[in-house]
């Protein structure tokens, strides 16, 4: 008997959906969100109404009947760290969905959004692989201060996607595979997957490894401890630096790395060397996640948007394929990542997470 899901996936300005058949996709839309739209509402929480009003309005101009679906799946957001793994959306969970334990974020919706319109049909609701899943062995925790243990904050639903679908093309377990995974796309997160568990990662929100089209990364603390009593900048000016303004933007005024290709190909020197920069760095965090991983890697995965670059998937190919051979995945497919996590707990293949 198929399985009918509803995947939703809330950004900022815009709210994907899919309406799934098992694996199949019958069909997508996002739904983009004016500034003034959003501007109307003072949290995150108090736009579901909102929302799934937009997303039942759709459904309806799609004919299509609510009651035949078999679950609702929403985007996970930033709740108490967990495991990786589906989730059903309980009261302990819900409420930590609005409260937003680990901050305030669109992905926070995805789950609350799935649980009444679930419940409005009869159906259950789940979330997967939030952002917050944490799996550290505990010495990956210490950065040096006590005060600021190493968190694990990162794309965990699409590493997770992509390292699980290389081990079912291979017909072996994810649970099996040493695997380093690394997701470029506005942020970049690198991550050692070890038998299952991703037991260190570099934080891809405000603080780790290599500077992304967005963010700035690690940077030299002493200088950004000068910078921040300086007197110059604000401590939201200082954090949109590393956050937001950081990286390609702060370099070359572009967060998109077609842009940077181009004036690459039109031959930009500065634009090249940053580029290449940019490839240096990640493929240092690769190095290190060999190391997490004792040199015992049985493959690279290179996935997110920037892994249709070939001249960055090269370059990475060129300085990290000696420490194991690399597959790529580019993009990322969080929809059909998030239908195929209920569908292996409907199915049996998987338990349900307990939060």
């Amino acid at each position: 008997m198929s399985i009918k899901s509803l995947i939703i996936n809330p950004g900022s300005t815009s709210t994907k959906i899919g309406v799934f058949e098992d694996e199949t996709l019958l069909f997508e839309e996002t739904l983009r969100h004016s500034t003034e739209e959003i501007a109307q509402y003072a949290s995150i929480v108090d736009q579901k109404d909102f929302r799934k009003n937009i997303i039942l309005d759709l459904m309806k101009e799609k004919d299509f009947d609510m009651n035949s679906l078999d679950v609702i799946v929403g985007r996970g957001g930033m709740l108490k760290p967990v495991a990786g793994g589906t989730y059903p959306v309980t009261d302990d969970l819900l409420e930590d969905l609005k409260v937003g334990v680990q901050g305030q974020h669109a992905s926070n919706l995805g789950g609350i959004l799935a649980k009444e319109i679930g419940d409005s049909i009869g159906a259950p609701s789940y979330i997967v692989d939030p952002v917050v899943v944490d799996e550290l062995m505990p010495i990956a925790r210490y950065s040096g201060v006590p005060e600021f243990p190493r968190a694990s904050i990162f794309h965990a639903l699409n590493q997770k996607a992509v390292a699980k679908r290389y081990a079912n093309e291979k017909g072996v377990s994810y649970d099996s595979l040493n695997l380093i995974v690394v997701h470029m796309g506005g942020g970049v997160s690198v991550g050692a997957h070890e038998k299952g568990k991703v037991v260190d990662v570099f934080n891809a929100v405000d603080g780790d490894g290599a500077f992304s089209p967005e963010r700035a990364g690690g940077v030299p603390t002493g200088a950004l401890v000068k910078m921040c009593f300086s007197g110059k900048y604000t401590e939201k000016e200082v954090y949109k630096k590393l956050v937001g303004n950081g990286g390609f933007n702060a370099y070359l005024n572009t967060n998109d790395m077609r842009d940077v290709d181009k004036m690459v190909d039109d031959g930009d020197e500065k634009a090249a060397e940053i580029r290449e920069a940019f490839i240096l760095q990640v493929a240092k965090d690769i190095g290190s996640m060999a190391c997490v991983l004792k040199g015992k890697v049985d493959q690279i995965i290179m996935t997110g948007g920037i892994a249709y670059d070939k001249a960055v998937t090269e370059g990475l190919k060129e300085r990290a394929a000696f420490i194991a051979p690399v597959t790529v995945y580019p993009g990322e497919d969080e929809l059909l990542a998030l239908a195929q996590g209920a569908i292996r707990v409907m199915t049996g293949k998987e338990e349900a997470m307990v939060y």
